[in-house]
């Protein structure tokens, strides 16, 4: 059983502290950064997305429209920058779209 610390401190950093000593930061992103992709990426897009799945810094996306696939592929420079802006850290690497 962990000791208790007689100290304050705030929950964020309580929160923080157990997230990263149970090793939960992968799962973590990965639900952030679908989030990220469908509030960036808006109902158009979203009605073509079937599946996100970010593994080892890599996002995974399979989308139902080839056309739109092409398009967003022009932009995956972007897309990764925006995605990680929005969650306030480097996760995507690379974007995969299938």
């Amino acid at each position: 059983m962990a000791k208790r610390k007689k100290e304050n401190l705030q929950l964020g950093d309580l929160l923080q502290d157990f997230i990263k000593e149970n090793r939960l930061d992968r799962g973590i992103d990965g639900v952030d950064t679908r989030a990220a992709w469908k509030n960036l990426m808006g109902p158009g897009v979203n009605n073509y997305t079937t599946a996100v799945e970010l593994r080892n810094g890599t996002l995974y996306v399979s989308l139902s429209s080839s056309v739109l696939r092409e398009e967003l592929s022009h932009g995956n420079s972007k897309i990764i920058k925006m995605i990680n802006e929005d969650l306030g850290k480097e996760v995507v690497k690379k974007l995969v779209l299938r």
